[in-house]
């Protein structure tokens, strides 16, 4: 596809609606607090009560990173000010810094799908011949990092909980006092909210919420970038509507998961343009044929990427662990 056809196609769905995103904080700040609210009332009757509750406040706060997400591209809304102040509301909701996650994710849109520039931003994928080279150590590793509990239950935890709550040893000044200034401003609220629900019941729906919330927002990335046919090439040959058409995947879900993920499913038109709001996607990617070229994943099929842990070079394609030796030259 010439570039100067999909940026014709994408354009007029670039300009954030003041409006729109207005509407869509409502509907999903507000549904989120009314959750803390309720949360609060029912922990008189019983604590386990507030389970059910904090499993669909996660689901909310994913609705809130895209929105973060958003803000962090300039998209969501036209005044930069504005995006500021929202992707750090939302980055305290989600215990995300924003100007250090920020720098990081754009690394993640320019290097998506480039064989020479993969480890910011992405999930760690090995080549057959990096693999069937490493250590024993290094495999082990590998394995158990691909491994489905550490990979959905255990690393989103530990990335939202622990591993933001520290600058990258690359990041500059700035980015650095993003990450501090979150810090200071999460325990402020950690101890608030521990004197209002008390501190286990705190952390009890915390955890819950972050851990649930983790877990689908990273499949929703694992998904999108981790599927049979997906693209991958070295540097010199990395193409960028390529990687962006082939190299991330249509997500087509149910309509109310459409609507709690934020139509982060049009994962192709996101990296085509990430200044498309998430309000704007579906519309954009219904726009025009040149957007069917993306691979379309329904939930079901999405469920066959799990066996997916390699990139082999000879075969250009993703493999697992029972085609490994088989994709070997």
């Amino acid at each position: 596809m010439a570039k100067t056809a999909w940026k014709d196609a994408v354009a007029r769905y670039q300009h954030a609606s003041t409006k729109r995103a207005v509407w869509q904080l409502t509907h999903t700040f507000g549904p989120y607090l009314l959750l803390w609210y309720a949360m609060y009332r029912v922990l008189e009757i019983s604590l386990w009560l507030t389970v059910p509750l904090a499993i669909v406040s996660a689901a909310f706060l994913v609705r809130i990173f895209i929105i973060f997400h958003d803000c962090t591209h300039g998209s969501y809304f036209r005044s930069r000010r504005a995006n500021d102040v929202v992707g750090f509301i939302a980055g305290v909701l989600t215990f995300t810094p924003y100007q250090h996650w920020r720098w990081e994710h754009a690394m993640h849109h320019s290097s998506a799908g480039d064989l020479d520039r993969r480890g910011t931003g992405d999930i760690w994928t090995m080549t057959v011949e990096e693999y069937l080279r490493a250590s024993p150590r290094r495999r082990l590793v590998y394995r158990l990092t691909r491994n489905p509990l550490v990979l959905f239950v255990l690393a989103p935890l530990f990335v939202f909980v622990v591993k933001q709550r520290f600058a990258s040893p690359k990041a500059d000044k700035r980015h650095r006092r993003s990450v501090w200034q979150l810090n200071w401003v999460l325990l402020a609220t950690a101890v608030l909210l521990s004197w209002t629900f008390g501190i286990l019941p705190y952390l009890l729906i915390q955890s819950i919420a972050m851990a649930v919330a983790g877990t689908i927002g990273l499949w929703l990335f694992y998904v999108q970038h981790q599927f049979e046919g997906v693209y991958w090439e070295r540097g010199d040959n990395w193409d960028y509507t390529r990687a962006a058409l082939q190299g991330s995947s249509y997500y087509k879900l149910p309509k109310v998961l459409q609507w709690l993920s934020g139509n982060i499913g049009f994962h192709h038109i996101h990296h085509l343009s990430p200044r498309i709001p998430n309000y704007n996607l579906q519309r954009c990617h219904e726009s025009d044929r040149l957007f069917q070229e993306a691979t379309t994943i329904t939930l079901t099929a999405s469920l066959r990427s799990l066996k997916l842990r390699f990139w082999d070079e000879h075969g250009r394609k993703l493999v697992g662990y029972a085609q490994l030796h088989g994709a070997k030259r």
